[in-house]
């Protein structure tokens, strides 16, 4: 496994090792152990599965303490543009963002600790996307932040994405009132 380090503190690249025959591949997607030997100390709590298809953007969210969450995201099928935003007030990165392609075929996994704002764009029809959550959800605590904000200037990666009523509404950056 190759841990890769951003430039938004805590939120990683993780690299794991695959191993490819002729009957397929195998990967270890969470190893207590070697996580722990990697400085992540991670008790996961719920687990949360989604199917989109092809141009559906699902974000910006988060959990506001106590329940806010870390998530370990991968793809199980597809591929999708995967956005973190740093939305720790005190952070030197406030306000700024990573993106990663992530898909069922290079099998790279995203570390987003709590206090960031997560979305993500699928690119492929039929996109699996799973993520191990440190954190139950609690609706009272969830959040959310305009996808398409002007101060953010998220390049999502495509035109015209589909989106719900409710990620329609979210507030403005310039707006919100960060709960970290």
């Amino acid at each position: 496994m190759e841990i890769i380090k951003t430039p938004l503190e805590g939120l990683l690249i993780i690299k794991p090792d695959v191993f490819e025959d002729d009957r397929g591949y195998f990967f270890e997607s969470f190893n207590q152990d070697k996580f722990l030997k990697e400085g992540l100390d991670l008790h996961f709590l719920q687990d949360n599965e989604s199917k989109s298809k092809k141009g559906v953007l699902r974000g910006l969210h988060f959990q506001a303490p106590p329940f806010a969450q870390g998530k370990l995201v991968r793809v199980m099928r597809g591929s999708v543009m995967d956005v973190a935003v740093d939305i720790r007030k005190d952070s030197p990165t406030y306000g700024k963002w990573e993106s990663i392609v992530l898909s069922g075929q290079n099998k790279w996994m995203y570390w987003i600790p709590p206090g960031f704002a997560h979305g993500f764009a699928t690119l492929d029809d039929d996109t699996i996307f799973f993520y191990k959550c440190t954190n139950v959800y609690n609706k009272p605590s969830e959040g959310s932040i305009l996808w398409n904000d002007a101060d953010l200037r998220i390049n999502w990666g495509i035109d015209e994405p589909v989106i719900s009523e409710k990620d329609k509404i979210s507030p403005l950056f310039s707006e919100f009132v960060s709960p970290f």
